[in-house]
């Protein structure tokens, strides 16, 4: 099974903040690996998967980084494919992944979520890959549907939490 997503980490210290992506594309039955690759550690190595992305078949790759967050923009220099990068907190409440990831040079685009929001980026990746694809459409439509259902429970929930002076 050709993976169709990428999932890459600048080291696994991220692990925790990528599960919830690969937790949800696994949950969708979309197929994916996962690598840590680092812009500063392993740059020849970044170089190399950017630049054979598309030829193995993947069609988004989501990147996470920290700090210097340089991770998602030097995937993105060297692939035609769409990249989604998540900015980690790691420093600076992650604001600092957050504005190195978002503020790419024209030309250079990287769909950015908010800082540690992988469930955001698989999501995302799910949409892109559901134009081309109406059984992952279907998929990412079922799972839309119960967002609602939560927060119907949720209001459910609030109506028998007691106060004083509450009224509903």
């Amino acid at each position: 099974m050709t993976p169709l997503v990428s999932i890459i980490m600048g080291s696994t210290s991220d692990l925790p903040i990528l599960k919830k992506a690969a937790d949800f594309l696994d949950k969708l039955e979309i197929p994916f690996e996962m690598n840590a690759l680092s812009a500063h550690r392993t740059p020849g190595e970044v170089e190399q998967f950017a630049r054979g992305a598309r030829e193995r078949g993947l069609k988004v790759i989501i990147a996470a980084a920290g700090m210097a967050a340089a991770l998602p923009g030097v995937i993105a220099a060297m692939t035609p494919l769409p990249v989604i990068g998540i900015p980690i907190n790691s420093t600076l409440d992650g604001q600092d992944a957050l504005l190195s990831i978002v503020q790419m040079p024209p030309g250079v685009p990287v769909a950015t979520v908010g800082i540690n929001g992988g469930l955001n980026a698989a999501i995302l990746a799910a949409q892109i890959l559901s134009l081309s694809d109406e059984a992952i459409a279907a998929r990412l439509s079922e799972y839309r549907s119960t967002l609602s259902d939560k927060i119907v429970k949720a209001n459910a929930d609030l109506k028998e939490v007691k106060y004083k002076f509450k009224t509903n």
